[in-house]
């Protein structure tokens, strides 16, 4: 006795869809892969603006900061907001990192000829803390839970 295999044409349909289904998941799973490096980078450079500034803010002869919890939570609250306000503060970020790049070595060329890179270092400290500021205005405002009727 001979067997016949038997083809379902709904068989090749249904593998087309699972291959699709597969694919939707594995890119999926790339996007939120590519999303938590860029998180990760962000936290990473806002830290280090963070130490760049307490650098220029010693020089500066400024007292030291304490970071409030927005400015620390910055890149974890961003992530989280996601879509425009992210990618702004991605662009921020990169735009502040780059400034304070050219600034240290500005201070560092000031320094390397006998000056007093104070004067500088304030500015620059300065115009550090107003892009910080501009950036922490990315931070959606908090909205109080339904029935919350409390005053501020």
């Amino acid at each position: 006795m001979q067997r016949f295999r038997q083809t379902d044409p709904d068989s090749s349909t249904s593998q087309a869809r699972a291959k699709s289904a597969e694919s939707r998941r594995n890119a999926d799973f790339a996007r939120l892969g590519a999303e938590r490096a860029a998180s990760t980078a962000l936290s990473m450079k806002w830290a280090a603006l963070h130490e760049a500034a307490d650098v220029v803010s010693t020089l500066a002869g400024a007292k030291a900061e304490q970071q409030r919890p927005e400015v620390r939570n910055f890149p974890a609250i961003m992530r989280d907001t996601g879509g425009l306000r992210y990618e702004l503060a991605q662009q921020g970020v990169e735009d502040l990192a780059a400034v304070m790049e050219a600034g240290l070595a500005a201070l560092l060329a000031v320094s390397t000829r006998g000056r007093s890179p104070a004067p500088a270092a304030l500015a620059l400290w300065q115009e550090f803390i107003a892009a910080r500021t501009a950036l922490l205005t990315l931070i959606p405002p908090l909205i109080p839970p339904a029935g919350d009727r409390r005053r501020p």
